[in-house]
């Protein structure tokens, strides 16, 4: 992998949608790559957060394009 590929891959941030807040980790911080499955992104997270994983097991996990990730709560369209 050439050095700008990886700069952008440690680059990377998870945008996270919790407890009335949104805020970015990079995906380093998480000790997790782009290809990690959503459960290993959310018990990460969790960990990061301090907060028992069951309370992120509604939440979604989007990837994106540019190598970013988005855990959110599921959306309930009515």
């Amino acid at each position: 992998m050439a050095m700008k590929e990886m700069n952008k891959a440690n680059d990377a941030v998870i945008h996270v949608r919790f407890a009335g807040r949104s805020f970015d980790v990079p995906l380093t911080t998480l000790d997790v790559g782009r290809g990690a499955d959503d459960g290993d992104v959310k018990l990460a997270l969790a960990s990061h957060l301090e907060v028992h994983p069951t309370r992120l097991r509604d939440y979604v996990v989007d990837r994106h394009g540019n190598g970013n990730l988005t855990v959110r709560p599921e959306a309930i369209f009515g």
